[in-house]
């Protein structure tokens, strides 16, 4: 038996991993702060980010401040666990 588990193919792409890498380690991020991080387009990132929320990995919250929209998005406990298996499983494959 194979002891090389499945990747999670909605972390297995370079940019949502990139996003769950960040807030991983942070309580909450804006949505700017990801699109420079990540050097996404806002689009892209902004469909990548709505995947991690249907799937329950992120929280997204939408504001204002100074009148102007602000998203800041949070990993949740679900996101937690599946970040810390799909690094546990990738690690698997690279030892």
């Amino acid at each position: 038996m194979s002891h090389f588990k499945p990747l999670d193919p909605l972390l297995h792409s370079q940019l949502r991993l990139a996003v769950m890498s960040l807030l991983i380690g942070l309580e909450d991020a804006e949505f700017t702060f990801l699109k420079e991080q990540t050097n996404a387009t806002a689009g892209n990132l902004s469909v990548q980010l709505d995947k991690l929320e249907k799937a329950g990995y992120i929280s997204i919250e939408k504001s204002f401040r100074d009148k102007r929209p602000l998203t800041t998005c949070k990993i949740t406990t679900q996101g937690i666990e599946a970040f810390e298996a799909y690094v546990e499983n990738l690690k698997k494959y690279i030892q």
